[in-house]
């Protein structure tokens, strides 16, 4: 199933992604939370090397992506007056 744009979807449904995305937080915060333990532990068991950086790299790759989504739906919210 593809994914609405967010220009295209009504104000109900907007409201409704604010809050599915606060759980969504929860989510990405504890993933990006578990990737940087597993480079810490890496680092410490192994010394610094690949699988110190490979943990990192995903974790901000989450970060960056779920900032850019999250920014976007808070425009297009504040475009609407529905903040």
């Amino acid at each position: 199933m593809n994914e609405k744009k967010l220009n295209e979807l009504t104000d109900q449904e907007l409201l409704e992604k604010k809050k599915k995305s606060k759980s969504g937080k929860i989510i990405n915060a504890a993933l990006i939370g578990a990737f940087i333990g597993i480079a810490v532990y890496s680092s410490v068991k192994n010394g610094f090397g690949f699988f110190t950086l490979f943990p990192l790299f995903f974790a901000g790759l989450l970060g960056v992506q779920y900032t850019r989504r999250d920014q976007a739906l808070e425009q297009e919210l504040e475009s609407r007056n529905l903040k």
